[in-house]
């Protein structure tokens, strides 16, 4: 399955079937004015990466793999731990710090729900590296027609 982000228009696809497809790090299947779906890979023994979004809300939903959700209120404070699984969902409170860790044998597969929008429309990103490079560079923004919050409070990553 194909998916295009069309931006701020109607649209339906099945997310189960892109998502479990889906053999990127990242691709932004959907932006709209507040926000956006991305599907997600995460390579057996790797992470979606330890990081917080100080004005983002989450919602992420595993449709194959097994992994493990730690959450925080800091980097080094990790208090909250889960297992979790195809089927499984992982609400992410602004301004928490959290991962999803691969623990199975096959790529993780699922998909976030970001709210404020937090990449460029349409984006794919084969590999976390290459998320990071087009973040440094700029390349991953969200477009100016989007409702962005009023402080400039910017993500931060570990390490």
């Amino acid at each position: 399955m194909t998916i295009k982000d069309i931006g701020p228009r109607p649209n339906a696809f099945d997310i189960e079937g892109a998502t479990r497809g889906n053999e990127n790090y990242r691709t932004v299947a959907w932006t709209g004015k507040y926000l956006q779906v991305t599907l997600m890979s995460i390579p057996v023994g790797k992470s979606i990466g330890l990081e917080v979004h100080p004005e983002t809300d989450q919602f992420l939903r595993l449709d194959a793999g097994q992994g493990r959700a730690v959450m925080g209120p800091a980097e080094d404070q990790l208090d909250f731990e889960q297992d979790v699984s195809d089927g499984w969902s992982i609400q992410v409170p602004a301004g928490t710090w959290h991962d999803v860790i691969n623990t199975g044998d096959e790529p993780l597969r699922l998909y976030a729900i970001y709210a404020p929008v937090h990449h460029a429309p349409g984006i794919t990103q084969e590999t976390s590296a290459k998320a990071e490079q087009d973040e440094a560079a700029g390349k991953d923004e969200p477009p100016a027609w989007t409702v962005q919050p009023e402080d400039d409070a910017a993500d931060e990553h570990a390490g």
